[in-house]
């Protein structure tokens, strides 16, 4: 009745995440000269800590005949809840455009939902230093919150900050009955997970902006009827090579300080190219030879050093082709002045008089 099935896996998304967060704490024990005698991975596994508490108890659990027995600590993490976050509400009709990585055509949606997912988080041990080593691993990153960036829906490349806060932590020992039962120490954190739920990502007729034209004009009492002084074209450019496809190589390797190095082969590239090694964007402003002169760090590129045999790749008007929206790419201006003064008509798509 709402919708044509969808599924972007955010829920599932979210609390894989927050369980990666803890998968790779340790904890150490150590002599009395400070020597690491023995270094233990805690695992962590998604369940209610009565399930591990009940399983420490028993002792071991069979599955097709296979005994195992679980030890302690541990740390296990499940969802509590799920509530609707009015704090981080924005506009329900409003709609953003991108791009389908597969389609490669344009796509719209409607701005996501916020919604908040608790979690809770159980560290398990029989030993108040093993539970305080954990418990002080963890603290630290949240003050209180932590920011973790998720791909929330893989076919647009959407991703969001996702902060999780630490509400509050409680301790319990479950140190009863007899000498013969184990001890377990439970220290129970609950966190808040800030996330977003997204509906259905549908097609849209409209295309990406490829070209944009901004007219000044001298007259402001009158800007409909105001003479054209200057036009401003612009259109976005590759600022990286898709195509991966040169067989230009680096003859030397070169430092963050030269602009000029040997390469195997000129014969393709030109003067004014802009060309890419390694991550590095450059510009050529000469070429004698097989020696290129360039201008380093181009398109905000961090300039670095370079080994020589690396590949020296062109950016054509191929890569602009194959550009998609959400790159970081760069801008061509072209300006002129109407010496005519003449109107431009949005309408004839020419100039002329309105």
């Amino acid at each position: 009745m709402l919708t044509n099935h969808f599924y972007h896996e955010i829920i599932r998304k979210t609390i894989v995440s927050f369980g990666t967060l803890f998968n790779n704490i340790e904890i150490q024990h150590k002599d009395n000269s400070g020597n690491a005698v023995s270094v233990i991975k805690v695992p962590i596994s998604y369940g209610p800590q009565q399930k591990f508490l009940a399983r420490v108890a028993q002792g071991r659990e069979y599955q097709d005949g296979v005994g195992t027995t679980l030890t302690l600590p541990r740390m296990s993490f499940e969802v509590m809840g799920m509530n609707y976050d009015a704090t981080r509400k924005v506009s329900t009709m409003q709609t953003f455009k991108s791009v389908n990585k597969t389609t490669n055509k344009m796509v719209k949606a409607f701005m996501p939902v916020p919604y908040n997912i608790n979690m809770q988080l159980s560290i398990l041990a029989k030993l108040n230093e093993d539970a305080i080593q954990i418990l002080e691993q963890i603290l630290p990153y949240f003050q209180p919150a932590f920011n973790l960036t998720i791909d929330l829906v893989d076919v647009i490349g959407e991703k969001r900050d996702m902060p999780i806060t630490l509400e509050g932590i409680q301790m319990e020992d479950n140190y009863e009955d007899d000498f013969l039962t184990r001890r377990a120490l439970v220290y129970t954190m609950t966190f808040t997970c800030k996330t977003y739920l997204f509906g259905p990502i549908n097609n849209s007729s409209e295309g990406l902006i490829k070209k944009v034209k901004t007219d000044y004009v001298a007259d402001t009492d009158n800007t409909r009827m105001a003479s054209r002084q200057v036009r401003y074209t612009t259109t976005p450019v590759a600022v990286k090579d898709y195509t991966n496809n040169s067989q230009v190589k680096t003859s030397e390797a070169f430092d963050t300080i030269k602009t000029e190095f040997d390469v195997n082969s000129a014969a393709t590239l030109r003067k004014g190219d802009y060309i890419q090694i390694d991550e590095e964007k450059m510009l050529i402003s000469s070429i004698t030879g097989n020696r290129v002169k360039v201008k380093r760090g181009q398109y905000r590129s961090v300039v670095k050093p370079h080994d020589t045999g690396v590949v020296v790749n062109r950016i054509t008007i191929q890569d602009t082709v194959q550009m998609v929206e959400g790159d970081d790419f760069g801008f061509g201006v072209d300006a002129f002045t109407s010496e005519d003064g003449s109107i431009y008509s949005s309408s004839q798509g020419q100039d002329g008089d309105l």
